[in-house]
């Protein structure tokens, strides 16, 4: 499967000039953000990808948008991919608004209010990881499947740190990492 971080959000911008935590709620994409989503398309493009799924936030459905147009697939949106709670960009919008903003989505399934109520302990976010990569191992087609998802999630399921805009090719039926290095970039 391939897992691609969300491009540049506005909480991304001004968390990496000050390092610290400028309080915006599910932000966007930065215009900078737009442009590594369009380029990822473009590479995607020329992929045999068959299924695309979304961490609900609002910066990895704009990033997983111009791919699906672009092969003509829905987004199946789920929380399980979604970011490790510990920031305010964490703080998600609730289904309703989702479904709002973005009309060609089905966020039917979704709860209202789908992210934790608290900061969730890395050792739960590697469980959740671990959970996935073998959901995803025992799934027929996975290496067809685009995973648009975060930093924290990616560093979970791999033990690798990824750039916004970042593609990385995963195994789920290797094992996961032995050691996951939480510190952030």
């Amino acid at each position: 499967m391939i897992l691609l971080r969300h491009g540049q959000s506005e909480f991304n911008l001004l968390f990496t000039q000050t390092r610290r935590d400028p309080g915006i709620a599910d932000p966007v994409l930065t215009p900078l953000g737009h442009e590594q989503a369009r380029s990822a398309a473009e590479t995607l493009g020329r992929e045999d990808i068959r299924r695309i799924l979304v961490s609900p936030y609002r910066r990895a459905i704009q990033t997983a948008l111009p791919t699906a147009q672009r092969l003509g697939l829905p987004l199946t949106i789920t929380p399980v991919v979604r970011e490790r709670y510990a920031f305010s960009c964490d703080v998600g919008s609730p289904r309703t608004f989702l479904a709002e903003t973005f009309p060609e989505v089905d966020f039917a399934h979704l709860e209202e209010v789908w992210w934790p109520p608290e900061e969730e302990p890395a050792v739960q976010v590697e469980g959740r990881a671990g959970l996935f990569r073998a959901e995803m191992a025992a799934l027929d087609g996975w290496e067809h499947t685009l995973v648009v998802s975060h930093w924290g999630f990616i560093m979970a399921l791999t033990g690798r740190s990824v750039t916004n805009g970042e593609m990385l090719r995963v195994d789920p039926t290797a094992p996961g990492p032995a050691l996951v290095p939480w510190k952030h970039p």
